[in-house]
């Protein structure tokens, strides 16, 4: 087997994969049991799209295509938590939410793929702090096999990358770091509120 045809096998399982993850949890919101954080939702479907660009420009091939295809995802979210999401929405999440589009808006004058990916990285993480915050006070406000599998499909994506630098894996290492952290915190925190 080449290493081309890896990478392939693996950018194709990190897709399906990415795409079974949000089967539960688009059924979960339905039920009303998951209850998205619109904010989080509009800044991960703007940056990861943004993120898929630059990468794939920069050489990532299949290495993209998990990331494509859930930047549709997370638009999808970001328009059913208009209407399903939470409604505990703080002051602190609109200051994420401004500081993550001043600095979409330093993003689009930069025109340096390795800055933007840096900066995309940071502000993804800003764009998380609301529902880091949501779901650390109400864990069972989520459906944590999105983020389970969403570590398994971050590792296949990675593999899949057809050309390694740090504008083509920052952004796919932090989405696997950022699932497998939120993961153990949502299984943290309704051990203590079982207990």
């Amino acid at each position: 087997m080449t290493t081309q045809t890896i990478k392939t096998t693996c950018g194709i399982i990190a897709t399906l994969v990415s795409v079974i993850s949000f089967v539960p949890y688009l059924k979960d919101i339905y039920k009303k049991k998951t209850q998205p954080h619109s904010y989080t939702w509009l800044i991960w479907a703007i940056l990861q799209f943004t993120g898929v660009v630059a990468m794939y420009n920069n050489g990532a091939g299949i290495g993209a295509l998990s990331l494509a295809v859930g930047s549709v995802f997370c638009g999808y979210i970001f328009i059913l938590s208009l209407k399903y999401g939470t409604k505990n929405i703080t002051s602190f999440d609109t200051f994420c939410l401004v500081g993550a589009l001043a600095a979409i808006a330093v993003y689009i004058f930069l025109h340096d793929a390795f800055l933007s990916v840096i900066l995309i990285t940071v502000i993804d993480f800003a764009g998380f702090l609301p529902t880091l915050r949501k779901a650390y006070a109400e864990p069972y406000s989520e459906t944590l096999s999105l983020f389970i599998l969403g570590v398994i499909s971050s590792s296949f994506n990675i593999v899949a990358i057809s050309t390694y630098s740090i504008t083509t894996t920052l952004f796919p290492a932090y989405i696997l770091f950022a699932n497998l952290f939120f993961t153990v915190m949502i299984w943290m925190r309704r051990k203590v509120i079982q207990a």
